[in-house]
């Protein structure tokens, strides 16, 4: 399944509660649409399991300055 992203979308990801994998979908669609990103381990918790990574990007742009998205 491909979607046409908008730069609104992007907040999209924020919503809770989401099943995993819709949360990989928008997940991997996001980083499908950028130009470049970073992934770091914020947190790690081996008692509970708790995790905390934060995804950094630049969302891929054509010539007139506007997100391209690739769906």
């Amino acid at each position: 399944m491909s979607y046409n992203w908008t730069i609104k979308d992007i907040h999209t990801v924020e919503k809770a509660p989401t099943s995993p994998s819709r949360l990989q979908w928008k997940l991997s669609e996001v980083l499908y649409n950028s130009a470049a990103c970073r992934c770091k381990v914020e947190s790690v918790n081996p008692t509970t399991g708790e995790y905390r990574i934060v995804l950094q990007g630049t969302l891929d742009v054509d010539e007139g300055n506007t997100p391209k998205f690739n769906g």
